[in-house]
């Protein structure tokens, strides 16, 4: 039955992290808060690298909260209409600009609460937000991080929150913001969804999935 890796392997765990994905980072391009929040955003069921073709005609027609408010949502939905969820995300990012504008002096606000009163903010891009244009320790849980964390045993939780609050208590916190790159490379590059390249990866010794296989 699959449990969790014991606290004591937990630096070990990152230690190899670190050596298998050392360039890892935010994937995302911007320049400001503003445009930090619009890409994660805009990242959601989608790829960084999608996000990263749309963003530069974006950015140059609406670098701002002021002048995104002022966008038409249909000339939005043009431009980035090759991502996810296209439509619902270009009413959100003009509806989360307004509010941005009449509500918060078009800052983009620096506390959780604040975030995720926004339209089409959730906790993940929240959390992003906080750790990448705010400098905060965060982890935010996407859908590689909820993966890797639970496949190898990090967390056994059934939710993103539950993943995000057992990370939080089994790692320090001056770790979380770089773990939450970490799992996301790793996600990417070797433990995939649907085969994982555990023949080459160094965490096989330690990761309870690959000792579940061998049973």
């Amino acid at each position: 039955m699959k449990d969790l890796i014991e606290e004591k392997n937990i630096p070990e765990i990152m230690d190899r992290l670190e050596i298998m994905h050392p360039e890892a980072a935010c994937a995302l391009d911007f320049g400001t808060r503003f445009q930090l929040l619009s890409a994660v955003m805009l990242s959601a069921q989608t790829t960084d690298v999608s996000v990263n073709k749309v963003t530069p005609e974006l950015f140059e027609k609406f670098p701002t909260p002021e002048t995104m408010a002022e966008a038409d949502p249909l000339e939005v939905q043009d431009i980035i209409k090759t991502i996810g969820l296209y439509k619902n995300k270009s009413k959100n990012l003009v509806a989360l600009s307004k509010m941005l504008v009449s509500e918060y002096g078009g800052e983009v606000p620096g506390n959780f609460d604040d975030l995720v009163k926004l339209p089409g903010v959730g906790r993940k891009t929240a959390n992003v937000v906080l750790a990448e244009g705010f400098g905060e320790s965060r982890i935010a849980v996407d859908t590689h991080v909820f993966r890797v964390s639970n496949r190898i045993g990090l967390t056994c939780a059934k939710d993103p929150e539950g993943v995000e609050n057992m990370l939080m208590d089994r790692l320090p916190k001056q770790q979380w913001s770089r773990t939450h790159h970490l799992l996301i490379f790793h996600g990417r590059k070797v433990c995939h969804a649907r085969k994982p390249e555990c023949g080459r990866c160094l965490l096989a010794d330690l990761c309870l999935y690959k000792r579940d296989l061998a049973l």
